[in-house]
């Protein structure tokens, strides 16, 4: 099982594109036999976690059974092989800017639409290497403003916190499903933020006592490959 994560910008003459892409990108990644779970997402203003969208930045996130093989492809040839060659022309002849991290999932908790796609995985391990750290929820509809109202100030403090590589805010639905995706140089470096930030903390206790999420989920990953850029730069290679 590999779990990828694509990162897709597309020039700005093409957002309308980029929108009518959640919507067609569907059925190629449906009936791709290779996928047995998949997300299109929108990203944050700026690629952040901001409720204001990025219409020019987007994701793909996919739990796929491919060789090992596809890890030494190039980007075009990877593309293809883990989404199908629609969708890898449709980067192709819309000029987009394509980024993707190969993954192997290691600790986590919780649930994706009332399944865990990413196998048997361990609460903890004994791991501290660079880390990828995925955490998505399901807001509930009378949470939203206390959500939001809460969340903002955490973000812009993990954007400057020691250790960090670089995060992504994408989400599935606007404004309700949210998810963060970050990646650390060591698990110590991310426990150092999440646990002795003191407004995170805080936020994290509101989450439980007040119920915010309907749904959530919490997954730690090994960053194995990456491979393309995103404006310009390999976020993982470049740190």
């Amino acid at each position: 099982m590999q779990v990828t994560i694509t990162i897709i910008r597309y020039p700005k003459k093409y957002v309308y594109f980029a929108l009518l892409a959640m919507a067609i990108h569907r059925f190629p990644l449906w009936f791709n036999k290779k996928i047995s779970f998949f997300k299109l997402m929108g990203c944050g203003k700026n690629g952040t976690f901001d409720k204001n969208p990025d219409w020019q930045q987007w994701g793909i996130l996919s739990v796929n059974q491919l060789p090992e093989v596809t890890i030494n492809s190039n980007q075009e040839k990877m593309i293809a092989e883990l989404y199908g060659s629609f969708i890898s022309r449709w980067f192709n002849f819309f000029n987009c800017e394509t980024w993707t991290i190969y993954l192997m999932p290691i600790e986590g908790h919780g649930s994706w639409d009332g399944t865990n796609p990413f196998g048997k995985i361990e609460k903890a391990t004994d791991y501290d290497g660079p880390i990828a750290i995925l955490t998505r929820a399901t807001i509930r509809l009378t949470k939203l403003n206390a959500f939001w109202k809460n969340v903002n100030g955490v973000a812009q403090q993990m954007a400057g916190a020691e250790g960090l590589i670089t995060s992504i805010g994408i989400g599935e639905v606007p404004f309700i499903k949210q998810a963060t995706f970050s990646i650390w140089e060591s698990k110590e470096s991310m426990k150092k933020f999440a646990y002795q930030m003191h407004q995170h903390q805080e936020v994290i206790k509101k989450t439980r006592k007040e119920n915010w999420y309907s749904e959530d989920m919490f997954v730690r990953f090994i960053p194995l490959h990456t491979s393309g850029t995103i404006n310009g730069a390999n976020p993982f290679r470049s740190s």
